[in-house]
């Protein structure tokens, strides 16, 4: 009775939500009081919540689902929901059945725009599992043939040199501003609705610089359409051999990559958390996973669960400043 009074003080989209939540602590209460349920998990299919059909968040869940349903003995099933998989699985019960595969605007794109999640206090990490880092690149009439040709020319023609970047607050943008910040320099910002128009432009000459994913431009250089002058990883990266860090090559503390991982919702038992950590680590370590990612410029990866919060959270602290300080909004 005391229900009903409640329900019928809520209306609309409320009382969606209230029946909703009524509905997931019902379920959860049921599976937790099922005995040793962290022991014998998974006992039905899990459902991975993931972005665009193709995109590398995409990519990279598939890989692991095919290779975990025998181990695991469950099926895992891909849920494409492109923007919002974040805010579904936010709110999925805590029980391991709802992952989430995402990549770095999962905890960025909180700095640039109002969502409906925290990206730290909503999710459980469970492992990163593939990085990429960004290749910078110039057009070969540019006469800059180190990072520090490029700075010094730049610093000559302020305001004269424009990037290419694709999506706002994507990773390509973001190592363009920070090379700005860190280099001092006044290089103008054009952007593009994605990475493939961007390299044509770049290729073509409508603009002389660009970070893309080492994946993205390899091809490219090795045609020599484009001039590849240093990798953003801190370490230098076996997806562009041969070529300096950004950080080696003049400026030091230079790094940026995109990030891929997998998350629970909060709250999740910490022994599914790690059940699934290292299970999928296992998988990433398998030389099929391993070079296949190589393949489309990502590296495995397998941090454990308290890795994965550290470098979050450290992402967090890097690119809220540049971010606010640029003034950056999706």
């Amino acid at each position: 009775m005391a229900l009903f009074r409640i329900m019928t003080t809520v209306g609309g989209n409320s009382l969606e939500r209230f029946v909703s939540l009524l509905l997931a602590l019902t379920s959860l209460l049921l599976v937790r009081a099922e005995p040793g349920w962290t022991q014998t998990y998974p006992v039905k299919p899990i459902r991975i919540v993931t972005t665009e059909v193709g995109s590398a968040t995409e990519i990279v869940a598939r890989m692991i689902a095919q290779k975990l349903s025998p181990t695991l003995g469950q099926q895992l099933i891909i849920d494409n929901r492109g923007i919002i998989a974040g805010e579904i699985v936010s709110r999925a019960v805590p029980d391991g059945y709802t992952l989430l595969s995402y990549g770095s605007p999962l905890w960025l794109s909180p700095l640039m725009r109002d969502v409906p999640y925290d990206p730290v206090a909503d999710f459980a990490p469970i492992t990163l599992t593939a990085a990429a880092p960004n290749i910078l690149v110039v057009h070969p009439s540019l006469p800059a043939r180190s990072v520090k040709e490029l700075i010094a020319l730049a610093k000559a023609r302020p305001g004269e040199l424009n990037y290419a970047s694709s999506s706002t607050g994507g990773s390509p943008h973001l190592a363009g501003e920070l090379f700005k910040v860190m280099a001092k320099v006044n290089i103008v910002r054009v952007p593009y609705k994605g990475a493939g128009p961007a390299l044509i432009a770049l290729m073509g000459g409508e603009l002389q610089l660009m970070f893309p994913a080492a994946g993205a431009v390899t091809p490219y250089v090795k045609a020599g359409k484009l001039r590849a002058l240093a990798t953003t990883s801190l370490e230098p990266s076996p997806l562009a051999p041969g070529l300096p860090t950004m950080a080696a090559a003049g400026l030091p503390g230079y790094e940026t990559a995109s990030l891929l991982g997998v998350f629970a919702p909060a709250r999740t038992p910490a022994a599914i958390v790690s059940k699934l950590h290292r299970e999928i680590a296992q998988t990433l370590r398998s030389t099929e996973i391993r070079e296949r990612l190589f393949a489309l410029g990502m590296e495995a990866v397998g941090s454990t669960p308290e890795q994965t919060a550290a470098t979050i959270n450290g992402e967090i602290a890097k690119w809220s400043r540049l971010i606010k300080e640029a003034g950056i909004r999706e």
